[in-house]
């Protein structure tokens, strides 16, 4: 797990700073950074996207390609508007932009991700030169409509929408993937693809076992030729002194 490894760095580089980490303990955390590594690179595990924000970013790609000059619309502030967000700035979206109801919040995320906020009641004028929509809100009810959305959609000769729709109920309506260009995913899609790419991902624990199964064993052999040799040193040291002759003083 990408998020984990790194946060496991993050806290033993702090153990270093600190002293409080030793050198079997470096040992350790090297060898397992290196393991992971390999786990990564000599199996699928990371393949395929596991989460609904991961997946709507990859199948931006799919559609566009790079995704550098994209523009983007955050509709919504929650948690799951953050991730899909952050993974869209990840891949290269520069101008994103963030749209909720209290503007304070939409505000407030715009920060965090690197965008900038949209009064909520200005969110539909986006729509002409945006190329993506991220749609969380709680409206409860359908905020954009084929109806409401033909008009602009066919000022977008050659220029493709790609809407995800992550809200429970639906924040767009189903007839929207009808327009010519428009393409709509909602959560249901999402998750079904990202279950998917999680099956795909547990046919290669096996493999990743194995992997860690091999530095385990070869870590341990380490450990026990060091406790070896160190045995050793003490012995070698406590035979010294016990042949050392005895000063005046001490016999």
């Amino acid at each position: 797990e990408t998020e984990i490894l790194g946060q496991t760095k993050k806290a033993y580089a702090q153990a270093r700073e600190a002293g409080t980490a030793g050198p079997y303990l470096h040992r350790l955390f090297q060898r397992a950074f290196r393991v992971a590594k390999q786990v990564r690179s000599r199996t699928d595990i990371t393949r395929g996207a596991v989460s609904v924000g991961s997946v709507a970013v990859e199948l931006a790609v799919k559609i566009f390609g790079n995704l550098a000059n994209r523009k983007a619309l955050v509709l919504g502030a929650g948690e799951t508007s953050e991730r899909t967000a952050r993974a869209l700035a990840a891949r290269g979206v520069t101008d994103l932009r963030v749209s909720n109801r209290s503007f304070e919040r939409g505000q407030d995320l715009a920060n965090r991700v690197g965008g900038r906020a949209v009064p909520f009641e200005d969110w539909k004028e986006q729509f002409r030169d945006i190329d993506i929509l991220i749609s969380s809100t709680s409206a409860g009810e359908p905020l954009l409509t084929a109806a409401m959305l033909y008009p602009i959609s066919a000022e977008r000769v050659d220029r493709p929408l790609f809407i995800i729709d992550i809200a429970v109920p639906r924040d767009i309506a189903p007839e929207v993937n009808e327009l010519e260009g428009v393409y709509l995913y909602d959560i249901d899609s999402l998750r079904t693809i990202a279950a998917r790419s999680l099956a795909q991902r547990r046919e290669q624990i096996a493999a990743g076992e194995e992997i860690i199964a091999e530095h385990v064993s070869a870590f341990a052999e380490s450990l026990q030729g060091g406790a070896t040799a160190l045995r050793h040193a003490k012995m070698t040291e406590h035979d010294a002194l016990s042949e050392a002759p005895l000063r005046p003083s001490e016999s």
